[in-house]
């Protein structure tokens, strides 16, 4: 039996998102889906099933849901205040939602994206092959920012040498303008400016690459962005990388490093051998008995002593 989602109220930032729609770039369409693809594996470790199920994305602000029959369900990505019927659910776990049960899900309380999986995935129609929402068209804590590693690009040379070494000398922080299509990154000082950048053809654009706007700012696509763009592209972020680009908020600091690319080459699938590893490393959840309400249900010592007994 399939069970129905309903979802009573939720911030702006909700959809359906999924590992989104690889083989469309020569058709316009970006790649999109879940701007965190490792909350995206994790919940699906937890939950034992396909990460190509879709689930729930929140930016910033969560939802208020109900089902109307038993549900799992996993909370992932940037932790968010979550209660069920008034009780507090732990992030990063596996819960079972009973039918007419409200899950509330508020504020980020750090990142930008929190993900709300249930078992099973959420069934909605198949658009190229996906059912993720376009709005437009190493295993760290990644809601905190810190060095980005990037890779050069063939419009890399447009900039000098000392350009790039400015670059990675440069202390950025993740600016308030940003979406699902990319974030703006603020520094101090002089824009970085290439040789000739007003007269760059558009070209192939992926999510990661660093864009310079006229002045000068750079900003980093993500999972939304155009697939064409005529910006100068100083660098590419790894995309190892790129979920922490993505769960930066407002005032997140960051460094960008110019790598080789074996040395990414060999994080990138470290990575992925990690993230096939998650199912693996999901454990039982340990309640702390303080906060369990039905802790008198589970008739931990029945039978063990009995006050009515007789002495011998």
């Amino acid at each position: 039996m399939s069970a129905e989602l309903h979802v009573l109220a939720c911030g702006p930032g909700v959809t359906v998102q999924d590992a989104g729609r690889p083989g469309w770039l020569a058709q316009g369409v970006s790649l999109g889906g879940a701007a965190d693809r490792l909350a995206l594996a994790e919940g699906a470790a937890l939950l034992g099933q396909s990460p190509e199920l879709a689930c729930l994305e929140m930016a910033g602000l969560g939802a208020t849901v109900t089902v109307n029959a038993p549900l799992r369900i996993a909370l992932t990505g940037a932790p968010m205040q979550a209660m069920l019927d008034g009780a507090p659910l732990r992030w990063n776990a596996v819960h079972a939602l009973p039918a007419g049960a409200e899950l509330r899900i508020g504020a980020v309380r750090s990142g930008v994206y929190g993900y709300l999986h249930v078992g099973g995935g959420i069934a909605t129609d198949l658009l190229l092959g996906s059912r993720a929402a376009h709005l437009t068209a190493g295993l760290a804590d990644r809601m905190q920012g810190g060095p980005l590693d990037i890779l050069p690009l063939p419009q890399t040379a447009l900039f000098d040498a000392d350009t790039c070494a400015r670059l990675e000398a440069t202390p950025f922080t993740r600016d308030a303008r940003g979406n699902r299509q990319g974030v703006r990154l603020h520094h101090e000082g002089a824009g970085f400016t290439g040789i000739g950048q007003l007269s760059v053809l558009s070209e192939i654009i992926q999510p990661g690459d660093i864009q310079m706007t006229g002045d000068g700012t750079p900003y980093i696509l993500l999972a939304d962005c155009q697939t064409t763009g005529g910006y100068p592209r100083i660098a590419t972020v790894a995309p190892y990388d790129l979920p922490r680009v993505a769960q930066a908020a407002p005032g997140t600091p960051f460094s960008l490093r110019f790598v080789a690319a074996e040395a990414a080459r060999v994080r990138y699938e470290g990575l992925a051998e990690a993230t096939q590893r998650l199912r693996r490393a999901v454990a039982p959840l340990r309640r702390d008995p303080a906060e369990m309400a039905d802790l008198l249900s589970y008739g931990l010592i029945d039978g063990v002593v009995d006050a009515l007994a007789e002495r011998d």
